[in-house]
């Protein structure tokens, strides 16, 4: 489990990795374990995305 105080987020307003809870919630991706990921956020989320986007197609086409 990430320490959320001392955990990486990436900051949507100043599109930067950030220690810390310094920005409000709603403008933060995170918690992550360490800068480097938090510096990847917007790509792991496309990435979620993308995995997520591909399971409901898959649902919708058994469903035909």
């Amino acid at each position: 489990m990430v320490d959320a105080e001392n955990a990486w987020y990436f900051c949507l307003k100043h599109h930067t990795a950030e220690q810390g809870k310094s920005c409000r919630g709603a403008d933060r991706m995170g918690p992550y374990p360490d800068r480097a990921t938090a510096e990847r956020a917007l790509e792991i989320a496309r990435q979620r995305t993308e995995r997520a986007d591909d399971q409901d197609r898959t649902w919708a086409d058994d469903e035909d």
